[in-house]
């Protein structure tokens, strides 16, 4: 009897077969995956993966970090029982230390310091003595380089500071990691009702499943919804396929960057207002 696996290429060798010609640059190499693609030789989610990694590189942290103003933090000064009640609304396994306003980060707390106390050993809880030295990247750094990073010192988390040192917001190793395998969602996720947020540096983050007339409201534009009822619909209707992570639409006075998308469906979007040439 025949073996399968003697008469049936696998994966590899049925890739390495259809990239005959190697590519010269990155544009030929995700032509030829989507090829592969179209051709059954790639599923979606390991193209939507591979794409993903390749584009990492043009993706800064601004671009998928916690906006300052959704940083949930605990105050050096306060009590156990506050910082549990934190720990469980938010269901976070770190957070921000700060002593006085959010640009004074002086470390990071990891809700597991706490079971500790709360399984028994009832001694005195000095939370400085519990913090982890908080890791600071700029706004600029490039998603690739940060994961290296993570990988290399084990953090799981950074704060993001803008060009005069104020913090902008944070980062986590699974922000970075939704860019390659798409959003990543667990038991203490929950739908955040606001689908328009200020983001730094007057951007704004903006679910796509936000319906044509709010984002006209929040916006001052004038968008139809004949044809689409959200956002995200109307970035797809007007490139006429499903844009990709990190790619750009300027829509009327408007730039829009998807900021997260998979093979399937955009997520979020960055916008901002298009700077006057006058």
């Amino acid at each position: 009897m025949d073996s399968p696996s003697l008469d049936k290429p696998g994966l590899l060798e049925r890739l390495s077969a259809f990239l005959t010609h190697e590519p010269e640059n990155r544009n030929e190499l995700l032509a030829q995956l989507h090829a592969a693609h179209e051709r059954a030789l790639l599923d979606a989610d390991a193209l939507s993966i591979i794409e993903g990694a390749l584009q990492m590189a043009d993706c800064e942290v601004r671009d998928v970090m916690v906006p300052r103003a959704r940083m949930s933090v605990i105050h050096v000064s306060e009590g156990l029982d506050s910082i549990a009640a934190i720990a469980v609304k938010t269901g976070h396994s770190r957070f921000p230390v700060v002593e006085g306003d959010k640009d004074d980060v002086i470390g990071i707390l990891l809700a597991k310091d706490l079971l500790r106390y709360f399984a028994g050993a009832r001694d005195d809880f000095n939370i400085r003595e519990r913090l982890r030295p908080a890791v600071f990247i700029p706004e600029s750094k490039r998603l690739n380089v940060l994961l290296r990073e993570f990988r290399l010192s084990h953090d799981h988390m950074a704060i993001v500071v803008d060009e005069y040192g104020g913090v902008a917001g944070l980062v986590t190793i699974e922000d970075v990691l939704e860019q390659i395998v798409g959003e990543i969602e667990d038991e203490f996720d929950v739908d955040d009702s606001d689908n328009i947020l200020p983001d730094h540096g007057g951007r704004y983050r903006v679910k796509a499943t936000t319906s044509i007339d709010d984002f006209n409201a929040a916006f001052a534009t004038t968008f139809s919804d004949d044809e689409v009822d959200t956002i995200g619909g109307l970035l797809i209707h007007r490139l006429g396929r499903l844009p990709r992570r990190g790619e750009v639409v300027v829509l009327d006075d408007w730039r829009v960057l998807v900021a997260r998308a998979d093979s399937r469906r955009i997520h979020s979007l960055l916008v901002e207002r298009v700077a006057s040439d006058a």
